[in-house]
């Protein structure tokens, strides 16, 4: 049933956010790319908290995950007869909580000097332990709807990177 697939970004490649007012970070494309070849058991979650699992990669295809040129593409196969499954459906499906994060232990990073500006970091490789629905996700530009308004966003999404990415080119930052 469609009504009950949450699908969207839970990684933007190249977008930065301020990580504790100390540096900036972003993700590289190819981050994940060793460790989904690993086929871990990642888990979605709500709001960071094991105790609210959504679904997992491990659990019959509960949890999908794809990393292409934009980013993280996820769709999660919500179980509606469970506490937090009706959270997720009706939060999400509202638009309350339209964004994601998640866990991971950095393999690989590249730091720049900020000059003028704060630090950057650059994160090239990941293990992924799970993602997260949640209202504050610490990159804005991640993305979660129900599929029925997910395709949408995603085009909506993809066609904003894509133009922001075509004018940091221009400008030479790329």
């Amino acid at each position: 049933m469609t009504a009950n697939v949450i699908t969207g970004f839970a990684v933007v490649f190249g977008d930065e956010t301020v990580i504790g007012g100390e540096f900036r970070e972003r993700i590289a494309r190819g981050a994940f790319t060793r460790t989904l070849k690993e086929r871990p058991d990642v888990l979605m979650l709500l709001d960071h908290d094991s105790g609210r699992v959504l679904g997992r990669t491990g659990a019959g295809g509960t949890l999908w995950l794809q990393e292409n040129s934009a980013g993280l593409y996820f769709s999660l196969k919500v179980d509606p007869t469970t506490p937090e499954g009706q959270t997720a459906l009706g939060t999400v499906g509202r638009q309350d909580v339209r964004g994601c994060s998640f866990g991971f232990r950095v393999r690989a990073e590249r730091w720049d000097d900020g000059g003028d500006r704060l630090p950057l970091r650059t994160i090239t490789d990941v293990d992924l332990h799970e993602l997260t629905l949640t209202a504050f996700p610490a990159y804005p530009t991640t993305t979660a709807a129900l599929r029925s308004t997910a395709h949408t966003n995603s085009e909506a999404a993809q066609r904003r990177i894509a133009a922001r990415r075509e004018a940091m080119r221009v400008r030479g930052m790329l």
